[in-house]
């Protein structure tokens, strides 16, 4: 009996550290369950305030961003009244037309003008309506079309003085100026940034 008995022993001893393992492993499952437990229930409790917290921070963003905005739309508009006023022919051919010269060079000069003013205000777009942007393009291209339909139909003899009458004169039949139109369409976005 005295040679088994170690064996016993070992055996107890054996189930006695098993049964302190099985135990702790228990107590740590216990112990992280509720761990668990807790911080879901933390979080449904406070889910709202931090859903309101990243809220307020997105909304602040968006306020700091219109804030950076609003000046360079401010900028925008009036880059696009001073295109406007720059392309309406009264301006254009006063600025433009130099002592004899004549319907061709006048003609490419005015193009040249216009599209060089426009190609200086292309990035404009990016600030204001897209429908007073569609405006303020259709106004270009149709001064474009005048100036060239009007040169077109000068008889070969006409100088640069014909042209520039004939402009005017046919900007003189129109009963609204589209300049100023396009302008107070401008103006009209304007109030609404306010």
């Amino acid at each position: 009996m005295h040679i088994f008995a170690p064996c016993v022993i070992n055996i107890t001893v054996s189930k006695q550290y098993q049964m302190n393992i099985d135990h702790l492993f228990t107590l740590l499952s216990a112990i992280a369950l509720g761990g668990i437990i807790t911080v879901v229930a933390g979080y449904l409790l406070i889910r709202n305030d931090i859903q309101q917290y990243f809220r307020f921070k997105a909304m602040a963003h968006r306020k700091e961003d219109r804030s950076a905005i609003f000046p360079l739309r401010l900028q925008a508009y009036e880059r696009l009244i001073i295109f406007l006023d720059r392309i309406n022919p009264s301006n254009l051919l006063v600025r433009v037309h130099q002592q004899g010269i004549g319907v061709s060079a006048l003609q490419a000069l005015i193009l040249e003008e216009i599209k060089s003013e426009y190609q200086h205000n292309i990035t404009q777009q990016l600030y204001i309506d897209p429908v007073s942007w569609t405006v303020v393009r259709k106004l270009k291209e149709d001064t474009i079309a005048m100036v060239n339909n009007v040169a077109n139909n000068l008889n070969e003899t006409a100088t640069g003085v014909d042209l520039s009458k004939t402009i005017l004169q046919h900007m003189s039949k129109i009963d609204e100026n589209p300049y100023e139109l396009a302008i107070d369409q401008l103006k009209l976005d304007i109030q609404k940034l306010f």
